[in-house]
């Protein structure tokens, strides 16, 4: 997986634009309102959805495989931004605390067990009252049944990405033990390619009030 991510930022460099999502915008936005400014983004890629949580002054740490997309990101957004090289497998990277995290397009492309590590990680570095937000594609998206069938809802693609589909059924599955409060479908696409269904899942972990029995 970290080869042929190292190849296709090396071969299309910013391969989506420099546009960050709206789906980024929009968390920025509601991240903002909560008066959060401790950030985390996992699969922070050459840093296009980071763009908007810096430009409203948010505290941001990242998590990228890509050395190459790192290099993309620093010429992105400047030197100063901190990304840590490794793979989400490898979490936790400081012992951190944030307010807010988001996490793009990175889970469905991960199996069983590194969703599961990567979804209990992420909420134990979160505080309580936080918030954190993925992304994940959808069974309604076109590659939906397309290539090798690994497993239930899991296939590999032509170019040997291995994509896990997501339903309501796995949504609340998978996300039901770490404070899920929404997950709705969205479309996203840009720099010339077709929009794709996600599922945007918030997750919210409780207060410390709100957790007492």
């Amino acid at each position: 997986m970290t080869e042929f991510w190292e190849n296709a930022f090396k071969e299309k460099k910013m391969m989506w634009g420099e546009k960050p999502t709206t789906v980024a915008i929009e968390i920025s936005d509601t991240f903002k309102q909560m008066g959060f400014r401790k950030l985390l983004i996992p699969g922070f890629g050459y840093g296009r959805n980071a763009k908007p949580f810096y430009d409203k002054g948010f505290d941001v740490t990242g998590i990228e495989i890509s050395s190459k997309a790192i290099s993309l990101a620093y010429e992105l957004l400047g030197r100063d931004i901190r990304v840590f090289h490794g793979s989400v497998d490898d979490l936790p990277f400081d012992r951190e605390i944030y307010d807010g995290i988001f996490c793009h397009a990175l889970i469905h492309l991960l199996d069983s067990d590194q969703r599961k590590k990567l979804l209990s990680e992420c909420y134990r570095q979160l505080r309580h009252g936080g918030m954190m937000v993925f992304t994940a594609i959808t069974k309604d998206a076109s590659t939906y049944g397309i290539g090798e069938q690994l497993g239930t809802d899991r296939y590999r693609t032509k170019d040997g990405v291995n994509l896990y589909f997501y339903d309501t059924d796995s949504i609340k599955e998978e996300f039901g033990d770490f404070g899920l409060i929404e997950a709705t479908k969205i479309d996203e696409g840009g720099n010339g390619k077709p929009t794709t269904s996600f599922w945007k899942v918030v997750c919210q972990r409780p207060k410390r009030s709100e957790g007492l029995k």
